[in-house]
């Protein structure tokens, strides 16, 4: 893994000093190459042009600007940068206002280690990471943006699969990725896929759209 994580590049954003440098130091000793950190959001926003961070592991809650804020102006400043929200916070609407703003995943401060480098790993290879009860936190919101059996599809409407339907219902229900390759006789690696899949689908499938959508049915 550390090959491939020196090539990944890696900036840092949470306004508590001990935080911050615990996690620069994690990453680093993970092989990554952290070329930022800092406790601003306005100033994470100035170096990323010149940093040009490949993640951006970025704390929800900063004392300048929201969250929200900061991943608008790192998408305009790094086109295809990908943010990792590290938040202390699991609230339904921090969750779903990082997700529409543009995060490519979201994972609690109360996260392992291994589990959080292993999310950095895979936002950098372009998976949407969530933790099993926040995906189906962000499943169970978006699922009726999702076409299901019997009802008629909207006009650009992002359309799931069978199967995603499936384990969609399931990982709402609060399900792990464990219980659901058990249930569905499916490889743990081929649950996460799905997810991901799905995820990627309902946040990415048109980000405007989505987010109008979103608003139309009461979601914002």
């Amino acid at each position: 893994m550390s090959e491939e994580a020196a090539a990944v590049r890696v900036m840092v954003v949470d306004d508590h000093p001990m935080w911050r440098e615990g996690v620069s130091r994690d990453l680093t000793a993970a092989g990554y190459d952290v070329v930022a950190a800092t406790g601003e959001g306005r100033q994470a926003v100035r170096i990323a042009g010149a940093a040009r961070p490949d993640v951006v592991v970025l704390d929800l809650q900063l004392p300048d600007i929201s969250g929200v804020e900061v991943i608008n102006g790192l998408l305009a400043e790094v086109p295809g940068v990908r943010v990792l929200m590290l938040s202390a916070s699991g609230e339904q609407q921090s969750v779903l206002d990082a997700v529409k703003a543009g995060a490519r995943g979201y994972l609690l401060k109360s996260a392992a280690l291994a589990e959080f480098l292993d999310a950095v790993g895979r936002t950098a290879a372009g998976d949407t990471v969530f933790t099993p009860g926040l995906a189906g936190l962000v499943l169970g919101e978006f699922r009726r943006l999702a076409v299901d059996p019997g009802t008629s599809a909207e006009p650009g409407a992002p359309r799931l699969t069978e199967r995603e339907t499936e384990v969609l219902r399931l990982v709402a229900k609060g399900l792990s990725y464990r219980q659901i390759a058990e249930r569905l006789v499916l490889s743990h690696r081929t649950v996460q896929n799905h997810v991901q899949n799905t995820l990627g689908k309902l946040q990415l499938h048109n980000r405007v759209e989505l987010t109008r959508y979103a608003i139309e049915k009461g979601l914002d």
